[in-house]
């Protein structure tokens, strides 16, 4: 029985190169046909792979193995055509040869992805990929960089970034120093990566659909979501004016203080939007699921904690007067501490609240959790 040692070239730049019909088959043809692709383009990896085929040949028929050595190319420019000329011409080759078996000669990766065609005709014992050594790196890098440039989601999410920043480059060197030009093209790559690693493009994408929908439907939660910004606006302001009243404080008493004065107004922003959300449940009236129920509760909890240990700072730093409700001194400690222990009740109240009124149970609040983050 015959072993057909088959060099493939998907490419089909030994048929261009050389204008001999396909396959080519027989030791001598083969021979011919690598003189005719070296003269052709002597740079040309296909010569190497017509090379390594004869090589195989000729070591099997050391080895007293009937061999027979074969070239298929592909005849057309599309993917499809390549691969059903060459299924063509690997089907004159089995009614010629009859081989039991086949070696597959390849050498690049592009070239192994006919290996399918061949063994839905031929067993294959082997598949040899010949690289010219100097070329080997270089070779896997480009393939590396031609399956990149074809995904279009990377390109946009890498290639477009690096564009811009390079286009800003020389008009940033122009108008500023060159440490705040590479600080300010370091920042937009470092955003434009973020937005699209965070996927906060879909989410702004879905933003005017979600706004739209709930518009028409008439939720409460927009009022409520639009109230609760220019509270939180509305602390902002309050905080940076306490905070520049400071005068030469360091930056982290002024922080503090930010975050002492700001904090009730934020508190109450997040209050003021999840009473928006408990509103639509009960408007809707499918029953109030549990983390809605909570979320109050929480930011509220959250909020005590966060504005004592900012009250703690500032009392040691003096900035604030020594906090006396009845006459009786109440030191920074004790201060912190009553802070924390109110927030750990109001959220305990919080919890037994929604397990007493929610519609949820806990297996069911993992339950969707989980479905969540399968989706």
């Amino acid at each position: 029985m015959t072993t057909l040692v088959i060099c493939i070239d998907r490419s089909g730049a030994i048929g261009r190169a050389t204008n001999v019909p396909m396959p080519v088959a027989g030791w001598e043809a083969v021979r011919s046909l690598v003189t005719d692709a070296g003269l052709s383009d002597p740079e040309d990896a296909s010569v190497n792979c017509l090379l390594e085929s004869l090589r195989v040949a000729r070591d099997l028929r050391d080895e007293r193995e009937e061999a027979v050595v074969a070239v298929v190319s592909a005849e057309s420019d599309t993917a499809v055509g390549a691969d059903r000329s060459i299924a063509a011409q690997l089907d004159d080759l089995v009614d010629r040869y009859d081989p039991r078996a086949a070696v597959v000669v390849v050498d690049s990766a592009e070239d192994e992805r006919v290996l399918p065609i061949v063994e839905s005709r031929i067993p294959v014992d082997s598949v040899d990929r010949v690289v010219v050594r100097q070329a080997r790196d270089i070779e896997s890098t480009y393939y590396l960089l031609k399956q990149f440039l074809a995904d279009e989601q990377l390109r946009s999410t890498v290639l477009v970034p690096f564009g811009v920043a390079l286009l800003l480059l020389p008009a940033l060197f122009y108008w500023f120093s060159a440490a705040e030009a590479v600080a300010g093209v370091a920042g937009l790559l470092g955003a434009a990566l973020l937005y699209k690693g965070l996927a906060i493009d879909r989410f702004v994408a879905g933003m005017p659909e979600r706004v739209r929908e709930a518009l028409y439907a008439g939720q409460v939660s927009i009022v409520t979501y639009v109230v609760a910004g220019g509270l939180a606006l509305v602390g902002g302001f309050f905080g940076v004016l306490a905070a520049s009243e400071l005068g030469s404080a360091p930056r982290l008493v002024e922080a503090m203080e930010f975050t002492y004065t700001a904090i009730p107004w934020f508190a109450v922003a997040g209050v003021t939007a999840a009473v928006g959300r408990l509103l639509d449940e009960l408007i809707r009236d499918e029953g109030i699921r549990t983390p809605y129920l909570n979320l109050p509760f929480v930011i509220g909890a959250v909020s005590l904690v966060v504005r004592g240990f900012a009250g703690y700072f500032l009392a040691q730093e003096a900035v604030i007067d020594p906090f006396d409700p009845i006459g009786v001194g109440v030191t920074p400690v004790q201060r912190l501490a009553g802070f924390i222990v109110a927030g750990i009740v109001v959220s305990l109240v919080g919890v037994k609240l929604a397990s007493d009124v929610g519609t949820e149970t806990l297996e069911d609040v993992i339950d969707a959790d989980r479905e969540t983050d399968g989706n």
